[in-house]
């Protein structure tokens, strides 16, 4: 490790650069880095945002890193310590567990400071049999928590000192998510193209399709609704995501909103490249997740576009709202709970939907603002290094 030469260089260690928040932290960190004047070095076995990775300054090592084979993360620690001799890295930041092994290992050959990012809550496995294997997202000093629901959990599942964590919440982009600067073009290509009523409510649930972020939870609530008249006629609901690569949980989705009597209001939408534009003809975000969230970006997202949301009372959600100013909770994986709460949203008082709308955004921008989230993660850097250096 140099110490003394200039420029200062951070490399970011995941499995891959695909779609997700984690990568999209990545990236967003990486930009600051070289706005900052550092080196902003990503290592993983690449995808997708390689090119946006490029695109903001930021430099791809591509490494074999998306694996849990025991042989593999120690053939990457090797791959990695040399990686960061000749690079002469100045700090790592491992943000998943199998990378964050071969980080880890790595120190044995030559120390260097390791911060880690602690990004979800991970399955323990039979008997608790993973919790071992989890236990190296705690081996950071510091170690980020992207929640105080992730910061608890790691104090009371792996009794990490809280000195010893960063709460820094995931960070929203204000200027792409800015309800003034979404064009009335940009409004009217997604009512055209996804032919969205004039007059009816728009409900969005973004997400990945997968059985655990709640579609078919929702679907539930809003036959709920439908059936006892509480929706007016012209609504429609928007599921936006992407589906795994040979995934049938579309097909039986759509089946099931075919069952309850939705279909003619319900679609599914598989790609959205301008998911601003889509909160802003949306009336109401809904995040459902049957699993506690570790951050929600959604629920952070919506209330920077102004809008109102519905979101299950666990995981990060009761922190990233204010519940019955700027959205509401329902009680997780109970329809009827989720239905009550869609219909409080759709029925707000016209005065009252401006009101929420500037105090959900005033929300976001004072606490979730993705430069908080950068400077935050530069001085826990900062700290490590001051640690290392002692």
């Amino acid at each position: 490790m140099s110490s003394d030469h200039t420029i200062k260089t951070c490399l970011q260690v995941l499995p891959g650069l695909g779609t997700g928040g984690v990568e999209r932290g990545t990236i967003d960190m990486a930009e600051a880095l070289v706005n900052a004047g550092w080196r902003a070095l990503v290592t993983s076995s690449g995808g997708s945002r390689v090119r946006e990775l490029e695109r903001v300054g930021g430099e791809h090592i591509l490494l074999p890193l998306a694996t849990k084979s025991p042989f593999k993360i120690w053939r990457n620690a090797k791959l990695l310590s040399d990686l960061i001799a000749k690079q002469s890295v100045d700090v790592v930041h491992a943000r998943s567990r199998a990378p964050t092994w071969s980080a880890h290992l790595a120190r044995r050959t030559k120390d260097f400071p390791l911060v880690t990012t602690f990004h979800g809550v991970y399955g323990l496995g039979l008997f608790g049999l993973k919790k071992p294997y989890n236990r190296v997202m705690t081996m950071g000093r510091p170690t980020i928590a992207i929640s105080d629901f992730i910061a608890h959990h790691v104090v009371h599942e792996y009794g990490l000192e809280e000195d010893q964590i960063r709460i820094i919440y995931r960070g929203v982009d204000l200027d792409v998510f800015n309800p003034t600067a979404v064009t009335s073009a940009r409004m009217i290509d997604l009512v055209t193209k996804w032919r969205l009523p004039d007059d009816g409510p728009v409900i969005m649930l973004p997400g990945r399709l997968t059985s655990w972020k709640g579609q078919t939870l929702l679907v539930d609530a809003l036959s709920l609704l439908d059936v006892g008249g509480r929706m007016p006629a012209d609504w429609r609901c928007l599921l936006v995501g992407p589906s795994a690569a040979g995934s049938s949980y579309r097909s039986r989705l759509q089946a099931h909103i075919n069952s309850k009597g939705v279909a003619g209001n319900v679609q599914i939408i598989d790609d959205c490249r301008d998911i601003a534009a889509a909160y802003m003809v949306t009336d109401v975000v809904v995040s459902a997740s049957t699993r506690p969230e570790a951050f929600g970006r959604v629920v952070a997202e919506a209330q920077a576009m102004g809008r109102p949301v519905v979101a299950p009372a666990h995981g990060a959600a009761p922190e990233i709202m204010l519940p019955g100013v700027t959205g509401w909770l329902f009680t997780p994986g109970d329809a009827q709970s989720l239905a009550g709460a869609i219909g409080q949203a759709i029925h707000i008082e016209p005065n009252d939907r401006s009101t929420l709308a500037e105090r959900a955004r005033a929300h976001v921008v004072e606490y979730f603002d993705k430069m908080d989230m950068v400077k935050a993660t530069f001085d826990t850097y900062e700290t490590a290094l001051s640690h290392f250096q002692k």
